[in-house]
């Protein structure tokens, strides 16, 4: 993938936190990542070897927080509210670069 500065681009990790791995998350971490897809905002998506973290771009925090609240469902649905904030890591940082022609 291409990169160019953009500074209105925003970056979210997605993944299992150390050591967990429940079962049928990998495929649940392929729906989050599909749902980014469809969601306004979404600029691109890095996938790294299964395990591995997710990184996707964005082009505002509020696009990240509407995906965020979808994403939110689809695990309560599967594990319970409470394994968001227990199992899943969710990391929003500024980007210093973006998937190019995403942003900018």
């Amino acid at each position: 993938m291409h990169y160019h500065l953009a500074p209105s681009c925003w970056t979210v990790i997605f993944s299992l936190q150390q050591g967990q791995d429940l079962p049928g998350s990998r495929d649940l971490l392929e729906r989050v990542a599909r749902l980014a897809s469809c969601q306004a905002g979404f600029l691109g998506l890095e996938r790294g070897e299964p395990g591995q973290d997710t990184v996707s771009y964005w082009d505002s925090v509020e696009a990240i927080a509407a995906w965020r609240q979808c994403a939110e469902r689809l695990i309560a649905q599967r594990y319970g509210p409470e394994a968001w904030y227990r199992v899943f890591a969710f990391n929003v940082s500024p980007a210093a670069a973006c998937p190019r022609g995403a942003a900018g």
